[in-house]
């Protein structure tokens, strides 16, 4: 085992430090509990087991090859007897994967790839087994567990090489997909792709938000995703079927949808020697940071940047390798946009005025819908018509979403600004 520090106190709290041996360092995004067991992933590849009690190290175990520049940085997911894992890393075209690992020892009770081997179905998407091998597709975004259904549900990757798609022609499955997995077993159960060919960094690891609700007069079990391509998707969760596919922003690189309901890309639309305009740019009309869903207005709520830059691409290599190619300069809005989940309308738009982040956001049944602005604001509006009530200026960025419960008969919301909670009392 590495060397810890952890200080504790009976009774109070705890503090521990892993040992990096490296990796890259861009932030954790939280933890997960399982009984008396905390979880979390490491920058250099390991999964760690902690007691909730003291913050004592029990085990740790590496879950990808930090040579390889994987990194991992997602919040683990317990599922029942199920540890669930995923991964990163875009700069050395390796496969994506998600694992679920034993809550007592670590180790590996199964192992699902993204790409799929030869002959395996999907792999036809992929233009040989060698391209497939080194298709990126990580999964360092958010799982949706369905008891139910008895489900798991999560968004892959884009595909590697990044912006240099000429050597993976085709789909490339599964990456930029939305998946349906057996968390018993890992199996694939189904699959769509908002992203087919994705060569923009459009990776689809947004929050998949699960409910119920009516379509077409039937009361169905849906899925929605606000994907980082500037679409937004309404599919049947048990079978992947899409039921609304529309742009929540303006966009510019799909000529329209095809019989499944996936966007179908423009050629035109791709990364050029002498630069392509596309809406949206690298960072994505949405990325990490999660919606929020209220089943009384019916609306999903989606902190939004609508925004053009131009695409170019400087490796022109029949088997081009990491990315090849980036985006520069161009416009952009920011925008919290309220959609109806039924048709995918915009009910209404809240504009964010200046440039910068985007927060993560939290509806609540007393019509209350919570955000951070770009100024360090955290904003408080009625959820129905997306008028601000109150705000508070945090001094910093709301990158995360905000919590609310309740306490001794009064409600709470807690939110954190750069390094500091902050918690208020609703009245």
């Amino acid at each position: 085992m590495c060397g810890q520090s952890t200080r504790a106190r009976a009774g109070s709290s705890w503090h521990h430090v892993h040992p990096s041996k490296g990796g890259i360092h861009l932030g954790n995004r939280g933890v997960g509990i399982y009984g008396n067991w905390l979880y979390f992933e490491t920058p250099d590849c390991d999964l760690v087991s902690l007691s909730l009690k003291d913050g004592k190290e029990r085990w740790h175990k590496s879950i990808c090859d930090l040579d390889q520049m994987y990194y991992a940085s997602v919040a683990p997911v317990i599922v029942k007897n199920h540890v669930l894992v995923g991964v990163s890393g875009d700069d050395l075209d390796i496969p994506g994967y998600f694992e679920s690992r034993d809550p007592e020892t670590g180790d590996v009770q199964w192992h699902w790839s993204v790409n799929p081997k030869k002959g395996e179905p999907g792999s036809e998407t992929w233009p040989n087994a060698e391209a497939s091998e080194h298709g990126g597709g990580m999964t360092w975004g958010t799982t949706t567990y369905d008891p139910e259904l008895n489900l798991i549900y999560l968004g892959t990757g884009n595909p590697q090489p990044v912006v240099a798609g000429k050597g993976r022609r085709g789909d490339n499955l599964y990456t930029a997909s939305i998946v349906a997995l057996n968390p018993d077993t890992g199996k694939l159960v189904w699959y769509f792709q908002p992203s087919p060919h994705d060569t923009h960094d459009w990776d689809n690891i947004e929050v998949p938000v699960i409910y119920e609700g009516m379509i077409d007069g039937r009361k169905r079990k849906l899925l929605s995703m606000a994907c980082r391509n500037g679409w937004f998707f309404v599919l049947d969760r048990t079978n992947g079927k899409a039921l609304v596919s529309k742009e929540y922003v303006r966009t510019n690189w799909a000529k329209g949808i095809d019989a499944k309901g996936q966007p179908i890309p423009d050629p035109a639309k791709e990364p050029q020697i002498d630069g392509s305009l596309v809406s949206p740019d690298q960072g994505g009309a949405a990325n990490w940071p999660p919606p929020t869903f209220d089943p009384d207005t019916g609306l999903f709520y989606v902190n939004a940047t609508r925004a053009y830059s131009v695409w170019y691409i400087y490796d022109m290599d029949d088997k081009p390798e990491g990315w090849g190619g980036t985006d520069r300069g161009g416009w952009s809005e920011y925008l919290l946009q309220a959609i109806d989940y039924k048709t995918g309308n915009i009910k209404w738009s809240h504009k964010w005025e200046g440039f910068g982040g985007r927060s993560g956001l939290l509806s609540t049944a007393g019509n209350l819908l919570f955000a951070g602005d770009i100024a360090g604001n955290f904003v408080a509006l009625n959820a129905a018509m997306g008028t601000p009530l109150w705000h508070a200026n945090l001094s910093g960025s709301v990158s995360n979403a905000p919590i609310t419960y309740e306490l001794d008969g009064m409600q709470y919301v807690v939110v954190a600004a750069n390094d500091l909670v902050f918690g208020f009392t609703m009245h």
